[in-house]
């Protein structure tokens, strides 16, 4: 057996080199040959005390048993909670994550609702280790603003200008590619930093520029700012933009479920309810290389966007004169409270004093460009978006797709594609979740949606 295959029936790190130890030894034996070594360990890994006196297994046995415990801590780490129409799902996910040992401490943003092992929303603060799953499966998933040259009047006159311009610039769907791949430096990094990352270097390179599926989405709209803005460098008055959602596609997705499969198969004794949870150590390899290939993720996820604007400005023939993007599914170094600290944000929008960001509602309600105001109990966060209030599936059973798109055109706003689990009906109103924390953020641009496109599979990739 290999050490993968030691992993896969529960045998720590640390015991490895012991267990290969004793099925040598027992191969070597007289009746080794008759031994299920498998069966054995699986037994043995189960109820180590059985196995003390064993004679080639003893020693992976007393291993087991003396293995130091990590448990989780007497009393969880604190979190602050903004907003109250929360699922008790994401407050119970919360509590269970603030029992981590190395947690520092939490918060929980108003559109949080239930995820995998931390809830969406959730901001999680680890000392010296990252937790895969509390990044997200989408590693680096984030928003993109960019304020375009065109007259928004022509928002309302030419439609088919500006839906030309988001399919010839963009591919939706599970698995969707560029039929001529782009282009862009992210390639030229090295891809080389662990073997997934290698791997997966082809398929960055086909997705490069697309959007997938899920929540995902590409979309015009009118930005409208109330008073000029120096860092923006606009003034005052009505603009067209173009606002985009996606993160890494594929590789991130394939990184995600390496390294938090590795992460859940070193769980100490102790911490097994962790599940979904289970971290890395920053001093271990595998969370060097986690924190390596996340970064390397997040340098892919912003050159898609950046490939996205390219090419739907140029289609459209338009020049983009001013941005704003962030990250809202990622882990950063950040030192809070006097310590250094390793701070997920799993749907959580970065909001330090002074720091830009964008905050999206749904296909039918405004987004926001946003100001951070530095909060410290945040962790210096706000939300990223206005949260679901219900499954994808429960969505597919309550709402009918053509009858929500003819309400949608009522109100002026023209979606192309998108699939009834992406309705606005799925999502809190983005005006309350604003309200909630008007005391993480200032919202100082408008962005109403007008043409919008998602995706029509009805999957949920990202």
């Amino acid at each position: 057996m290999n050490t993968t295959q030691l992993r896969k029936i529960g045998v720590p790190d640390h015991a490895v080199v012991a267990a290969i130890q004793a099925i040598q030894e027992i191969k070597a034996s007289e009746n080794g040959r008759d031994v299920n070594v498998k069966t054995l360990l699986g037994e043995l890994v189960a109820e180590p005390t059985n196995f003390v006196d064993h004679e080639f297994c003893g020693k992976l046995a007393r291993l087991l048993i003396e293995e130091p415990v990590s448990p989780k801590r007497e009393t969880p780490a604190e979190y602050r909670t903004w907003g109250d129409d929360i699922d008790p799902g994401a407050h119970a996910q919360m509590r269970t994550a603030c029992y981590l040992p190395m947690a520092h401490g939490a918060a929980l943003m108003p559109d949080a609702h239930i995820g995998y092992g931390l809830p969406i929303g959730g901001v999680l603060a680890l000392e010296n280790a990252v937790a895969p799953y509390a990044v997200g499966v989408d590693i680096a998933c984030r928003m993109k603003l960019s304020v375009l040259d065109v007259p928004p009047a022509e928002l309302a006159t030419n439609f088919e200008r500006f839906r030309h311009a988001i399919e010839a610039g963009t591919r939706f769907g599970v698995g969707s590619t560029h039929e001529k791949p782009q282009d862009h430096a992210v390639l030229d990094a090295d891809w080389n930093i662990t073997r997934i990352t290698r791997e997966h270097k082809d398929k960055a390179r086909k997705q490069l520029g697309t959007s997938g599926s899920g929540n995902h989405f590409v979309e015009f709209g009118q930005l409208t700012l109330d008073k000029r803005d120096d860092e923006l460098g606009l003034d005052a008055g009505t603009y067209t933009a173009l606002l985009s959602h996606s993160g890494s596609r594929g590789p991130g997705a394939a990184v995600c479920d390496t390294y938090s499969r590795m992460a859940q198969a070193r769980l100490p004794r102790g911490c097994e309810e962790f599940g979904r949870l289970a971290w890395l150590s920053l001093d271990s390899e595998a969370g060097q290389e986690y924190w390596a290939a996340m970064n390397l993720m997040g340098d892919f996820a912003a050159a898609n966007h950046d490939v996205i604007h390219r090419l739907v400005s140029k289609k459209l023939g338009g020049r983009i004169i001013a941005g704003v993007e962030n990250h809202h599914n990622f882990a950063w170094k950040e030192v809070h409270f006097g310590k250094e600290l390793i701070v997920h944000r799993k749907g959580a929008t970065p909001a330090g004093k002074g720091v830009l960001g964008v905050i999206p509602g749904s296909m039918a309600d405004p987004a926001f460009i946003v100001r951070g105001k530095g909060v410290p109990e945040s962790y210096l966060s706000a939300s990223h978006g206005a949260g679901r209030v219900m499954s994808r599936t429960k969505a597919r059973e309550q709402f009918n797709f053509s009858n929500v798109r003819k309400e949608l055109a009522a109100k002026g706003v023209r979606v192309i594609s998108a699939g009834s689990d992406e309705v606005p009906g799925v999502y809190k109103n983005i005006l309350d979740v604003m309200a909630a924390q008007a005391d993480l953020v200032e919202a100082i641009a408008r962005f109403d949606p007008k043409i919008v496109k998602m995706s029509d599979d009805g999957k949920a990739e990202d």
